[in-house]
């Protein structure tokens, strides 16, 4: 576990979503503001608020972006920071066989329903945070 890792529990789930919480974490190493970071990442939270893609993934997508994206027309930047995303989303997979959201919880959180039982079931707090350690993990890696 990194130091990002281990501060996923000081955020995570009473302060901010699981995407604002990964996306954060890097905000000083990627040179912007930890409020601008929460305010970017803060619609992505829950699967896009639709318990698809999850959080924790799409926030590691922004920091990827951040410091592999690219700002031009140029192919082969294009590809590398596809290269990337894909290197993370096997990494992830091979930890938790998913990045849905409502395959990896158990729940579709996007219902006020679904939300109520993963909140019952414990899901933000027992499920979640591996979830978005290891998303912080594998962007302390070779990403």
């Amino acid at each position: 576990m990194n130091s990002k890792s281990s501060l996923v529990g000081d955020r995570f789930p009473h302060e901010f979503n699981c995407a604002q919480t990964v996306f954060s974490l890097h905000a000083d190493e990627l040179g912007i503001n930890e409020k601008t970071a929460l305010r970017i990442a803060s619609g992505f939270g829950g699967g896009m608020a639709c318990a698809e893609t999850c959080g924790a993934v799409t926030g590691a997508y922004m920091v990827i972006g951040l410091k592999h994206g690219h700002h031009t027309g140029d192919a082969e930047a294009k590809a590398h920071t596809k290269q990337k995303i894909q290197l993370f989303n096997e990494k992830f997979k091979a930890v938790h066989g998913s990045l849905i959201c409502k395959e990896l919880t158990g729940y579709d959180i996007s219902t006020p329903e679904g939300s109520e039982a993963a909140t019952e079931a414990e899901v933000f707090t027992q499920k979640c945070p591996g979830f978005l350690k290891s998303a912080c993990d594998i962007l302390a890696g070779e990403i």
